[in-house]
């Protein structure tokens, strides 16, 4: 096998021109039998257990395994296609029973509890402690205490909730391509830049179709929305956004919604917790459903009376505009930009020239660079899994070896929406040798055309800022254990690096080093830049609304015993109750494609974003008191929040670098909620 497979081969990039999509099954359950071998190497052991021979063994175990499943599972979400989902089913079900396979090995466990129970009279440093404690838990929070009959269950639900969570993601990708809106009529383009509408065409003549094609793709989606004029139009694609698994066919994920929450609260109860948030939430900052209710119910009395005055300020807006006597959802992005358009002389349009995609990549670079004396060069020797991506080699400024960096920035049919950071490889110490690691950031931002360069809207900078931020976790990341490095940390802690970045979007000195006309070269004006920091706070009472809206639907599905729910949509209404501002629409159901709550690890976590908006305010304070380039600043927060991963408290981390508990007020004072005293 292993001379025809190029993922049993010995590797360091990844060989993704040899994969092809018939290698992965064989790869991976060879991988799983290697693995099984050397777990029950350690659990068989004759030797008394010690931190050496079976925490860290354990650690350093499924090395071949990770590699694979990490090329495949990012396949997935960036290039898949039916065979490769098909194959995801097979595979989930597989390494969930292999999981299990550990975490149920009792004679493994006794040896992990034996180390464990006497860590105090073991000479262990602070990462070896942290990493003896998160394999303890890793037994003990996942079924390693159950009888026998109680393991079989926690099995089963194992594998029903990889497959349904697997399958939840399939019907929202397959929703998002199946969806076009087909115009010939040039007249319903009206407001439209003219670059939407090439890149429309540009897509309608590539299915060998006149006129033009918008989808439910970021890129297209939501200029439509933001600047079509014809309100019938905007509402088609609002209703076809806000409508996805919910059409009650082969693809709606109103049962798999139903079946996931009570199949995590059954697994939940069956280790003891009250409900599935309490057990998530034990390894968090937060630690219980309690505290992220206040944080959210605080943060909401401080924004709704914010939220409540832009909103009635945009319907007497869009009423005096255009006669508009409700304002609907389909409504929303394209009142708000022309009222910023009124309030700021400011919108996306004037902007987009200033930031071309190569320019902004070039900016974040040298922001990195200015920060973490961090240099990328670009190489084009390494295989890649698409050609729109693109790879770096990362390093210091004596020359060695940080990292390898792979990016990927544009939408198509085999990717999924939003952004996101992922890993190839991770950082790790073995024999004294830093193995450095591959990291890879995954976005959707609008595409060049013939006559255009990829421009991109301020919103898809910061996106780019944020997900850099998140690579440069990864990136600079150096600790010994890969279960501790990078953003293996707590949930509401690893948004603080990549929020954190997208300060700089804002600042001049930053701004300055990048932002350039794609067409005179001229840097972007003062007043621009003034516009823009003025213009940060538009609706943001609104928008603060929103994402605590998501956090207590997360929380409503989760910190409870959800088995009165039995309709999804009515269900999501009651959650919403307390932080709506425009009518419902029937036909819409956000839950049916809440992916980050479904199909990735955001489950009880949505509050993390706001929860890490409150730590990154406070921390790039102190980053803007010394001068946001200060470098002893950045080494400072690069040593103590960026290169140490998991391997302390994540509070403990934030209060070394910043020399104090954050503060909330720094969240609420740059939201314009709270005046500074």
């Amino acid at each position: 096998m292993n001379s025809y497979n190029p993922l049993l081969q010995e590797f360091d990039f990844a060989p993704f021109s040899k994969i092809k999509t018939e290698h992965f099954k064989p790869a991976i359950t060879h991988a799983i039998e290697i693995a099984k071998t050397e777990i029950e190497q350690i659990a068989n052991l004759s030797s008394a257990p010690t931190f050496k021979n079976t925490v860290e063994a354990l650690e350093f175990s499924g090395k071949k395994l990770d590699r694979i499943t990490s090329i495949f599972f990012n396949l997935n979400s960036a290039e898949t296609n039916e065979e490769i989902q098909k194959i995801a089913q097979e595979i989930s079900s597989l390494l969930s029973e292999f999981k299990n396979d550990i975490i149920l090995n009792e004679k493994l466990f006794e040896r992990v509890k034996a180390v464990f129970n006497k860590k105090d009279s073991l000479e262990l440093n602070g990462e070896q402690l942290m990493l003896l404690d998160k394999k303890y838990k890793a037994f003990s929070r996942n079924g390693a205490n159950l009888n026998s009959e109680d393991k079989i269950k926690l099995r089963e639900i194992d594998k029903k909730l990889s497959s349904l969570s697997l399958k939840f993601g399939e019907n929202v990708l397959a929703e998002s391509n199946k969806f076009e809106l087909h115009l010939t009529n040039e007249a319903d383009l009206e407001g439209l830049p003219e670059h939407v509408k090439e890149a429309a065409r540009e897509v309608a003549s590539s299915k060998e179709k006149k006129g033009w094609i918008f989808s439910l793709e970021y890129p297209s989606y939501i200029p439509f929305m933001k600047y079509a004029k014809n309100r019938e139009l905007r509402k088609t694609m609002a209703l076809a956004f806000g409508a996805k698994g919910f059409h009650n066919d082969e693809l709606d994920n109103q049962e798999h919604v139903l079946q996931i929450i009570k199949l995590r609260f059954e697994r939940a109860k069956l280790l003891g917790y009250k409900s599935h948030a309490d057990f998530v939430l034990e390894e968090r900052m937060a630690k219980n459903p309690e505290t992220v209710t206040t944080f959210l119910q605080e943060l909401l009395e401080k924004a709704k009376p914010a939220a409540l005055k832009e909103f009635s300020e945009l319907e007497n807006f869009a009423k005096d505009l255009e006669g508009i006597e409700k304002l609907q959802k389909w409504d929303a992005s394209y009142f708000q930009e022309k009222l910023k358009q009124k309030s700021f002389n400011l919108d996306d349009e004037i902007l987009k020239p200033y930031f071309q995609l190569n320019n902004a990549i070039e900016g974040v670079f040298t922001v990195a660079k200015k920060l973490y004396n961090l240099t990328f060069t670009q190489v084009t020797n390494i295989d890649v899994y698409h050609k729109d991506v693109k790879t770096y080699q990362v390093t210091d400024n004596e020359g060695k070896e940080v990292a390898l960096f792979y990016a990927d920035f544009h939408p198509r049919a085999g990717k999924r929406d939003g952004a996101w950071m992922t890993v190839y490889k991770n950082q790790e110490i073995i024999n004294d040798k830093n193995n450095r690691p591959h990291i890879s950031i995954v976005c959707n931002f609008t595409k060049p055309t013939k006559n255009t360069p990829s421009l991109l809207t301020f919103n898809e900078v910061t996106t780019l800022f944020h997900e850099f931020g998140h690579a440069l976790h990864g990136m600079l990341a150096n600790t010994q254990y890969p279960s501790l490095s990078g953003t293996s940390v707590y949930w509401d802690f690893v948004e603080l690096p990549s929020q954190i970045l997208e300060n700089w979007c804002y600042e001049p000195k930053a701004l300055q080093l990048f932002a350039k006309h794609h067409e005179t070269g001229e840097i972007i004006p003062q007043e621009l830049i003034d516009k823009i920091k003025k213009a940060s706070n538009f609706h943001e009472g609104m928008a603060t609304l929103r994402q605590i809206s998501f956090g207590m639907l997360d929380m409503g599905y989760h910190a409870g015993d959800p088995s009165s729910i039995s309709n999804v949509k009515a269900h999501e209404d009651e959650a919403f109750e307390g932080t709506k501002l425009y009518p419902d629409v029937k036909e819409n159901c956000m839950s049916t494609s809440f992916s980050h709550i479904f199909q990735g690890g955001y489950s009880s976590g949505y509050y993390s974003y706001k929860w890490a908006e409150v730590l990154d305010a406070d921390a790039f304070e102190y980053f803007k008191e010394n001068g946001i380039f200060n470098p002893e600043v950045a080494k400072k927060f690069q040593e103590t929040v960026l290169s140490l991963g998991g391997t302390e408290d994540p509070m403990t981390l934030y209060k070394r670098f910043r020399g104090k508990e954050p503060q909330p007020d720094a969240l609420l004072i740059r939201a314009g909620l709270l005046e500074k005293q």
